[in-house]
């Protein structure tokens, strides 16, 4: 079966900031996903789809309901592990990196799965069906509307996403599985927000607009009607621009490890919250894993000045304080003056 063309990534116009907050995120998943904000056709939804086009492809245990990566020991499923102390020889497969998406009305049995309890009853063997988490599970996690789910489905996808794991439990059997995946959601803030407790949770956020260049805007226009005509051509025209972005993501992603903030990043990270007044800790810790994100995107050894700032434009205007009737808003002008003076200081 043939699928659906892509979009290409390197093919939208603009929206820079959104597609860094989600390179940042495949480089180092540990960010926390990505909240995307922003009016209807702003391309919100090409981009997080064309975002796996971005990876190279998946080598998993064959036939694991989970697409647990072999090589991977600290991460495999209930099953996986059984056969690896059994030493049953386990056959590979490599499959493509996919988005996989939350429809909008999933109940938290869809999401989560399910433990049949008639089963482990009758025969002593846990039988668990698998929801949205376990096929998420290595693979990139699409909400779309996200701020129109029920909180506690929220509140169930971040936890999942922080911890990696998804734990269910049913009348006392429980269950877990590997539950490891770039979370991204968007939203249209006109249809309403998120509470700041989960707004908080996720890792950097986005605000997206239409563009208000003219020739920006015919361009746009020209490059989807051409993609519409013919994507074939059309994605093959990009290929060069892919294949080095690729390049890039890969290459960071074996540099990440390498890079370990000094005390003057951590310094900053912690001077710039506390200027701020920023509650909790979440916003220090997610500065500087987006600057180590940064620096290993650009290919440095260290964490620089710039890499620290850009990471603050985006894991901070959703952490802001709001009194009411009041926008959390971040004027980053403001706050990049007093970082300099600070770093000068």
């Amino acid at each position: 079966m043939i699928g659906k063309p892509v979009y290409p990534f390197t093919a939208i116009v603009g929206q820079e900031a959104m597609k860094e907050a989600l390179i940042l995120n495949v480089i180092y998943p540990s960010i926390g996903g990505v909240l995307i904000r922003g009016e209807k056709g702003t391309a919100k939804s090409t981009a997080v789809r064309a975002l796996a086009t971005l990876l190279p492809p998946r080598v998993i245990v064959r036939g694991c309901t989970f697409g647990c990566a072999l090589e991977d020991a600290e991460h495999l499923c209930p099953d996986c592990r059984e056969r690896v102390e059994r030493e049953e020889k386990m056959e590979s497969e490599t499959v493509p990196m996919r988005v996989v998406e939350l429809p909008l009305s999933s109940t938290e049995d869809r999401v989560a799965g399910t433990l049949d309890l008639e089963h482990a009853l009758k025969k002593g063997q846990k039988k668990f069906e698998p929801g949205v988490l376990a096929h998420a599970n290595g693979n990139i996690l699409y909400v779309d509307e996200v701020n129109l789910l029920d909180d506690h489905l929220v509140d169930l996808l971040l936890d999942a996403a922080a911890m990696g794991v998804n734990f269910v439990e049913r009348e006392g059997v429980s269950y877990s599985h590997p539950a490891r995946f770039v979370l991204v959601g968007t939203m249209n803030p006109e249809e309403g927000d998120l509470r700041p407790q989960l707004l908080d949770r996720f890792g950097l956020t986005v605000d997206v607009a239409g563009e208000h260049d003219a020739d920006q805007r015919k361009e746009v226009i020209k490059r989807r009607l051409a993609f519409d005509a013919d994507s074939e051509n059309f994605i093959k025209r990009y290929d060069k621009q892919q294949q080095s972005l690729v390049d890039r993501i890969v290459k960071a992603r074996e540099k990440l490890p390498y890079i370990v903030p000094d005390e003057e990043t951590l310094d900053m990270a912690v001077e710039i919250v506390l200027h701020l007044g920023v509650d909790g800790h979440r916003a220090d810790l997610t500065i500087v894993k987006a600057a180590v994100a940064e620096a290993a995107f650009e290919g440095k050894d260290r964490v620089e000045f710039d890499h620290i700032l850009r990471a603050a434009r985006l894991a901070l205007p959703h952490r802001m304080r709001r009194r009411p009737f009041e926008e959390g808003n971040l004027d980053m002008d403001k706050l990049e003056t007093w970082m300099r003076e600070l770093k000068a200081a």
